[in-house]
């Protein structure tokens, strides 16, 4: 090995992970800008709820208008899902209570008295 290759690709391997770093810096500061944000918005809602229940107004019901403001906001692109309709898992006469319909399970009590021992 050559000393000038080996110096070469120690320097190559520093600038990479001098990039990398700087690279997660800046991810790192998003996600704080981020979390700041939510948590600002979070303050306000707090502020907003005192408020309407110091005028004797219902929070609640302003919280939820709030909330599916934000969801429908950050789920704009996202298609609500349609369930398939189900079938019911048994039939309508399974009653567990009854010994019919069930499987091939039944429950009997144990035997009375005090154990047989000795």
């Amino acid at each position: 090995l050559e000393p000038d290759v080996v110096v070469r690709r120690q320097e190559a391997l520093a600038a990479a992970r001098l990039r990398m770093q700087e690279e997660l810096n800046a991810q790192a500061e998003k996600y704080k800008e981020k979390q700041r944000q939510l948590e600002e918005e979070r303050r306000r809602q707090k502020i907003a709820m005192w408020e309407s229940m110091q005028e004797g107004k219902s929070y609640k019901g302003n919280l939820k208008v709030n909330q599916q403001e934000v969801e429908s906001g950050a789920s704009a692109s996202a298609v609500p899902k349609s369930k398939p309709n189900k079938k019911p898992l048994r039939g309508g006469g399974y009653n567990p209570l009854s010994g019919e319909g069930g499987g091939t399970c039944s429950w009997r009590p144990g035997r009375r008295g005090p154990s047989a021992g000795g």
